[in-house]
């Protein structure tokens, strides 16, 4: 059973563990090959930026995968930090 409080994992780290490292795919490599500057890729892969929609469409294209899973991930990501401390009743 998952944590039901757990941040999701920041789209960054996803991109490091997931593709970069097993791929052995340097960031400055990545950056290059999306045409971004590396700052780009450097501060997502440490969780200081969030995935746009142009960034998704760019990874998507050079990992095989699709704007949604990148977008999700962030999206899951701000949903969870951005919780309200306190729940609001439904209004009638």
């Amino acid at each position: 059973m998952l944590p039901k409080h757990r941040i999701p994992t920041h789209p960054g780290q996803i991109l490091l563990e997931e593709f970069l490292i097993p791929m052995e795919i340097p960031q400055t490599r990545l950056a290059e090959h999306l045409g971004v500057p590396i700052q780009r890729i450097n501060e997502l892969v440490k969780g200081k930026r969030g995935v746009t929609s142009e960034t998704a469409w760019l990874l998507s294209a050079a990992f095989k995968t699709t704007p949604d899973f990148w977008m999700n991930l962030q999206t899951q990501y701000d949903l969870a930090r951005s919780r309200p401390p306190t729940s609001v009743a439904a209004i009638r």
